[in-house]
């Protein structure tokens, strides 16, 4: 009996470094396997710098210091992220449902598409209504071209990587044609729709950088998707669905119903991107308005375990990556062949880690 009471304290107390230790583990995950990733990418990076002739340390340097240099250049890293972090929260949410969306690169492109038809569209309308109609056309358009899919596999069992990876090329051709057809700006040399009007442009929060209100509303939409997600009935009920859609249905909750919602939120999210660089950054549509920023969400979600605030510090990661590779690029002389291949070798590593799961670790009993 004693021998008894005398263990009790002891467990309560194992319990409880048990309990700090999981609790400190969680943050810790979050930060080491990023981390892991970036270190082992940069050091394959320095060894094929090294193997091709360049000195790697220097090339290094410039690719992860060089970008933090001046208010100008954190200024376009955060640019960068707007649509990494948009596209990478909306992929959360269909990833959470188990609808693998791969088609955010063709979302992108009809939110751009919807954007400059709506920036082009009309006078007379002030900043304050024309700003908010481009971002609306944006999200919808998005939506309306991941919704395709979404009705496919609902009706038709249609797989969604088929699906959304098909509408890809279909929304990239549709840009080529229009920029080079009906939206085609007569006085210009190079296939590019007219400039939107002034009115439509977003507005800027850093002058004389480039940097619009798109971050802000990136982060605040972050916020608002893991609040929905893990916050509210709503969420819960996609979440189960994504678990076992057998369980959903048991349960009462309609699978077509969240997997429509859960597609064309994801949709909206890479349309209002589409939005943002068209009336932020470019302000006219080009036949690749995209580098890739759709597919490169992908890696953005699965880095943040598919979390929408986690998505904002992998989204913000492979921006500081993208423009250390541009700088990299000009200052360095690195061919742009082998820049991509370091981009490449960073992708994978990222992705490789996120897949890695960190096993609980508890003190011996």
């Amino acid at each position: 009996m004693a021998n008894s009471e005398s263990g009790q304290p002891l467990a309560v107390v194992r319990q409880a470094y048990g309990a700090l230790w999981r609790g400190l583990l969680g943050p810790l995950r979050t930060i080491i396997q990023p981390a892991a990733a970036v270190v082992l990418a940069l050091a394959c990076g320095a060894a094929l710098l090294a193997f091709n002739g360049y000195e790697a340390r220097a090339v290094i340097d410039v690719m992860v210091l060089g970008v933090f240099q001046d208010t100008r250049s954190i200024a376009e890293i955060l640019l960068k992220a707007t649509p990494l972090i948009l596209i990478g929260v909306g992929l959360c949410v269909a990833f959470r449902c188990s609808i693998w969306n791969i088609g955010a690169e063709g979302q992108f492109y009809a939110g751009a598409i919807a954007a400059t038809a709506a920036g082009v569209s009309f006078d007379g309308l002030t900043a304050w209504i024309y700003v908010p109609l481009v971002m609306i056309a944006g999200a919808l358009a998005g939506a309306a071209w991941a919704a395709i899919a979404g009705l496919l596999k609902v009706y038709f069992r249609a797989s969604e990587i088929v699906t959304t990876i098909m509408l890809n090329y279909i929304a990239i051709i549709m840009t080529s044609y229009l920029v080079t057809g009906p939206l085609r700006d007569a006085a210009a040399a190079y296939p590019q729709s007219a400039r939107l009007v002034q009115e439509a442009w977003m507005p800027r929060i850093l002058p004389p950088t480039r940097l619009h209100i798109g971050i802000l509303v990136a982060l605040a939409l972050a916020v608002v998707m893991y609040i929905f997600l893990f916050r509210s009935t709503r969420g819960y009920a996609l979440r189960v669905v994504g678990i076992s859609p057998d369980a959903a249905r048991y349960a009462g909750i309609s699978v077509p119903r969240n997997v429509m919602l859960s597609i064309c939120l994801s949709g909206s999210m890479a349309g209002l991107a589409g939005a943002f660089e068209i009336a932020g950054v470019t302000r006219r549509l080009f036949q690749s308005i995209s580098p890739g920023y759709g597919f490169e969400g992908i890696a953005v979600a699965l880095l943040a375990n598919n979390n929408p605030i986690g998505a904002v510090f992998s989204g913000l990661l492979f921006a500081i990556l993208r423009s250390g590779s541009e700088l990299m690029q000009i200052t360095a002389q690195v061919p742009q062949v082998l820049v991509l291949v370091i981009q490449g070798i960073v992708i994978l590593s990222v992705v490789g880690f996120a897949v890695l799961r960190i096993p609980s670790m508890r003190p011996s009993e």
